[in-house]
């Protein structure tokens, strides 16, 4: 007998950390609809202000009868990584996809496995990029439906639980990702909980709108931000920046040369807000659905950017960097069951926070490697798991865009530190508070050294203790395409 009880405890100490979250609670089991953009940067939405003409009523829906948690980072400004530490909950140097061409390393527990061992019926439709190009179904999800790499919106082929579909006739591929996402929500067993991640390839360039609003934004200007042209005139030096930034202007993420083109920064803005249109009313079809449904009062929706998006800040484009256009993004939340509308909560809240967000309102426990929190309690007023007084971020020097550097960078609620790393360069240190665009370089003010060096120490020791002082280099399986100085050569 003791010899079976001693073999039954082994088993048991074998078993898959996933069963370790099982449902912890008789808590109610909420539906989420998590909703994923690419590229969309943290303020352009209509009620945010920033671009007047800019018109997302859904959106601003969303805002104002929920909340929008303006200060919203990920941990890594990129596709591939800010994807895998959503679905995994960990930081990029954890999970190892640290650039959009780092394989999976085929070891990795994705959150909606755990919602599937906790009775959810779990879909996932759109773009996944993450860790590779292919478009196989990954696990997690009982509904398939994706595309090969950054896919195409017009006429895509989408791979639906394994069978390819070609798709004509100038279908737009937020439309019929929209469709579907509602035509499963409509068929699933409505006697089980549900959790959606409908994941767009919008904003992605190059932008197209869909046919409907294609043109609704001709002509229409942005108001160029205060630290568009230093890098043109020389003032960058004055400024304290550091050099990468004043060549990037002349690159593929730099104002002068955007996408190795001529092309006129207004019109890629005009054409990226005609763009998110589509997005808008992909919202706006999502709310109507649980309208008609009786589910928009006890459903937990949860809209956000995988990064920010620059446009033409330190003379740059884009997305890699520290900077606050880059790093930040939009997260809107709503559920009236949960909270009252209208919240604009200034805490900080990062990518790593959706898996424990999105488990802890299924019931179930947080995994002891994912190291976010849930973010419901600041929304609600309940006492959260632990309050995040700073953010870390991380960037990997990538072989098909040599121009960034390896970047390493701590933010607290005034400041902001930067570290480059594999250049000799000038490091980065702003004052948030008193300077909100990032122009002034402190990071050799004689008065701020000892702010350096403890941001430096938490940096490290955050490296450290997270088992993030080896770089995880990867190898790509394409050749460089973004160094045009040195071209056909490796």
């Amino acid at each position: 007998m003791k010899s079976l009880i001693l073999v039954v405890f082994g088993v048991l100490l074998m078993l898959p950390t996933s069963l370790e979250a099982q449902r912890q609670s008789s808590k109610k089991q909420r539906n989420v609809i998590f909703i994923l953009t690419d590229d969309h940067r943290f303020d352009y939405m209509g009620f945010t202000g920033k671009v007047p003409w800019l018109e997302t009523p859904n959106m601003d829906r969303l805002a104002a009868e929920g909340a929008y948690l303006p200060n919203t980072f990920v941990t890594t400004s990129l596709c591939s990584p800010s994807r895998a530490s959503i679905l995994t909950g960990m930081y990029s140097h954890t999970h190892t996809i640290v650039d959009n061409q780092a394989p999976n390393p085929g070891n990795l527990t994705y959150f909606p496995q755990y919602l599937q061992q906790a009775g959810y019926q779990t879909a996932f439709l759109g773009k996944w990029h993450m860790g590779s190009h292919t478009d196989e179904p990954r696990p997690g999800f009982d509904h398939w439906e994706s595309f090969f790499g950054q896919g195409v919106y017009y006429n895509p082929t989408l791979n639906i639980n394994g069978d390819r579909i070609e798709y004509k006739d100038s279908t737009y591929i937020t439309d019929v990702l929209t469709k579907h996402a509602i035509d499963w929500l409509d068929s699933r067993d409505k006697a089980k909980p549900f959790f959606l991640y409908l994941s767009h390839k919008a904003v992605h360039a190059e932008f197209q709108p869909a046919r409907r609003h294609k043109g609704r934004y001709k002509g229409k200007q942005i108001t160029l931000p205060p630290t568009y042209d230093q890098t043109k005139t020389g003032a960058w030096r004055d400024l304290q920046w550091p050099e990468w930034v004043a060549k990037q202007r002349v690159s593929w993420h730099g104002v002068d040369y955007m996408y190795h083109s001529n092309m006129d920064m207004q019109e890629l803005v005009q054409a990226y807000c005609e763009t998110l249109l589509g997005v808008d009313d992909s919202v706006g079809a999502v709310l109507e659905y649980l309208e008609k449904e009786g589910l928009d009062e006890e459903t937990l929706i949860i809209y956000m950017g995988d990064n920010g998006f620059s446009w033409g800040e330190h003379g740059l484009i884009d997305k890699r960097h520290f900077y606050e256009e880059s790093v930040k993004v939009p997260l809107l939340v709503r559920c009236p069951e949960l909270f009252e509308g209208g919240k604009t909560p200034k805490a900080m809240v990062q990518n790593i926070d959706i898996a424990p967000t999105v488990l802890a309102e299924a019931g179930v426990a947080k995994p002891a490697d994912m190291p976010g929190v849930s973010f419901v309690p600041i929304l609600t007023g309940a006492e959260p798991d632990g309050k995040r007084d700073k953010i870390y971020y991380e960037y990997y020097w990538e072989n098909d865009f040599p121009m960034t550097p390896t970047v390493f960078g701590v933010r607290t609620d005034k400041y902001k530190y930067i570290r480059y790393q594999g250049i000799w360069d000038r490091n980065e240190l702003y004052d948030l508070e008193h300077d909100p665009n990032e122009m002034y370089n402190l990071i050799g003010k004689e008065d701020k050294q000892e702010l350096i060096k403890s941001m430096l120490d938490s940096l490290y020791n955050w490296l450290e203790t997270t088992d993030g002082l080896n770089i995880p280099l990867k190898p790509t399986d394409r050749p460089r395409h973004g160094d045009f100085k040195h071209q056909g050569e490796y």
